[in-house]
């Protein structure tokens, strides 16, 4: 089997992945010994979960501007 067949798709797969990934940076900022690598790391995790929470606060019937603050102009 290829593994694009386990590969979850549509939603959870970006969930997943994303979750992944932060994770990924949070072990790379914890075992980093370079302050300015550890403040990108740290970052670019902050922001890859604020695009997560905003991302389970879209509805399908709701367009993104009404699920993140900030977004309406």
């Amino acid at each position: 089997m290829d593994a694009e067949s386990h590969r979850p798709k549509g939603r959870d797969g970006a969930l997943s992945l994303l979750n992944v990934t932060i994770e990924a940076l949070n072990l790379a900022k914890e075992i980093s010994g370079v302050a300015p690598a550890k403040a990108a790391f740290g970052s670019v995790s902050v922001l890859l979960t604020m695009i997560r929470v905003c991302f389970l606060q879209i509805r399908d019937d709701e367009p993104l501007v009404h699920a993140c603050s900030g977004l309406d102009d």
